[in-house]
């Protein structure tokens, strides 16, 4: 038992490399190929399979005699021309100090009017836009006694 033990792993080295040399010689072998075709560029355009889609599906139903219920709606819309006929006013004040934009700040919490803030490099110029023309009448009256000059008129959606 001995003597098959010693001998073993050398044998089983010799099988190991007797393997990688087969294995090696099958891979690098000479074999030349006589019938290679040249590679071509051909000028033929390659035909996609058409894509299946699920609409193709309903489009079938014909022949097996039934039709799905589709209901078509056709809608037509110009937007050129306005769909509301409410008009909304702009009031724009032209502010010269920090004392004049917190007046003014105070009076639109007082109104419940919102407002856009617009700072220049010079000046600060305030907008508010509403439908309301009696509230920015109203304000308007009130800045004058702060000294704001302020101007009401019809927005058209241009700044």
């Amino acid at each position: 038992m001995q003597k098959i033990l010693k001998w073993l792993p050398p044998l089983i080295a010799v099988g190991v490399a007797v393997f990688i040399i087969f294995f090696l010689i099958s891979i690098n072998s000479n074999v030349v190929f006589i019938d290679i075709e040249p590679l071509s560029i051909g000028n033929k355009p390659i035909q996609e399979k058409p894509k299946k889609i699920w609409l193709d599906k309903f489009g079938e139903s014909e022949r097996k005699g039934y039709f799905y219920p589709v209901n078509e709606v056709y809608i037509e819309i110009d937007l050129q021309e306005k769909i509301t006929k409410i008009i909304t006013y702009k009031l724009s004040a032209k502010l010269l100090d920090p004392y004049q934009l917190f007046c003014l700040k105070e009076e639109l919490k007082n109104h419940k009017l919102k407002y856009y803030l617009n700072k220049g490099k010079t000046d600060i110029e305030l907008f508010i836009y509403s439908k309301n023309i009696d509230k920015l009448r109203n304000l308007l009256k009130v800045l004058k006694n702060y000294k704001i000059m302020a101007v009401i008129k019809p927005y058209n959606g241009e700044y």
